[in-house]
């Protein structure tokens, strides 16, 4: 099939892109000598994870559960949660997938550690940990080093709990001192660390410089407009994603509409909401829930209806999400459709 014969809107992924991204990245965390766990929020595409693995990562990052479930059933069983694990029915299923494959779960509190461990000890199971440490993202994680050697030694004294290390994000110089510390604090108390998790797309040489064991890398895999202007490595060029839209309306020579609107793309500012690819004159300026608005008073192409234009959306991994499937090409031709598994699993 050609992909002017797809039905619009449609998502579809630049494969050529696709696998320069993915290995690229490999061969950086190869050189820079720090192990890769890639982050599969970005696409929830168990295919795609496969494909990361392949290219020599050890193993995935997923945020929920609900996305770890996806991948362990596609046959993927060394997977990371970086996110705290709360209430009874996450807790159970939690225990169900420690069972099935090598899962790590992240937490900041004693009150979710005891969580863990109470649920894991009722279902005879030892679940991984990492403490999280808030290091500059004023998220989650612990505030000092030495709340988290606090932490650490409840963890320690926990049934059905296993203390593995410490995890950050994202990776930068300046924590260098507050993960140095904890160590210290770690090793007197003679609580071995083994696991150092440094994270974030563009951080894996902080990674290395901070002595994690690995760096959690997931953006790269599509880039994104979002990250356009931040580098000079980065360029459209880099984008794997690309709605394709149909125009539906042409109602006056300076403005048509497409038919992808708020349901279609992530639609929040900044304005234009996507770079269409054959037009880079022509700005989205506007959407409504099933309408894009488009600005095409400084294009000198004349647009017709039933005109298919390829769109790089904003925010690629946020776009992802509201598809069911992803439509792999090569050149003008598909050549795969996958599912997009995980999308909405949220809890």
């Amino acid at each position: 099939m050609y992909i002017a014969a797809l039905d619009t809107p449609a998502l579809v992924a630049d494969m050529d892109v696709l696998e320069r991204n993915i290995n690229g990245m490999a061969t950086l965390c190869d050189q820079l000598g720090i192990p890769l766990r890639v982050h599969t929020k970005t696409h929830k595409v168990p295919e795609i994870a496969k494909l990361q693995i392949a290219a020599g990562s050890q193993g995935i990052t997923c945020q929920k559960l609900g996305e770890a479930e996806v991948m362990v059933d596609a046959g993927i069983d060394n997977i990371l949660i970086p996110y705290n694990i709360v209430g009874t029915p996450k807790l159970k299923r939690l225990t169900a997938l420690i069972q099935r494959a090598k899962i790590i779960a992240a937490l900041d509190s004693e009150e979710t550690a005891k969580g863990i461990s109470q649920q894991a000890h009722a279902d005879k199971c030892t679940v991984p940990v990492v403490v999280e440490l808030d290091t500059g993202s004023g998220r989650c994680g612990v505030q000092s080093p030495q709340k988290a050697q606090n932490l650490a030694r409840q963890i320690v004294k926990m049934p059905g709990i296993d203390f593995q290390g410490v995890m950050t994000y994202p990776s930068n110089i300046g924590a260098k001192s507050f993960i140095e510390e904890t160590l210290d604090l770690l090793s007197s108390d003679g609580i071995p660390v083994n696991i150092i998790s440094g994270g974030g797309t563009g951080a894996e040489a902080a990674s290395k410089e901070l002595g994690c064991t690995e760096t959690r890398s997931g953006s790269y895999v599509y880039e994104g407009m979002t990250r356009i202007g931040n580098s000079e490595m980065l360029a459209p060029e880099r984008c794997v994603l690309r709605v394709i839209v149909t125009v539906v309306s042409t109602p006056t020579p300076e403005r048509i509409i497409i038919d992808g609107g708020m349901k279609t793309f992530t639609s929040y500012p900044p304005s234009p909401y996507g770079h269409i690819i054959e037009h880079p004159d022509a700005k989205i300026y506007g959407m409504s829930v099933e309408h894009g608005h488009v600005d095409v008073s400084k294009c000198s192409h004349r647009f017709k209806v039933g005109e298919q234009l390829s769109v790089i959306p904003l925010h690629q991994g946020m776009t992802s999400n509201l598809h069911n499937e992803l439509i792999g090409i090569r050149g003008n031709t598909v050549e795969t459709i996958w599912q997009i598994a995980g999308r909405g699993r949220v809890k």
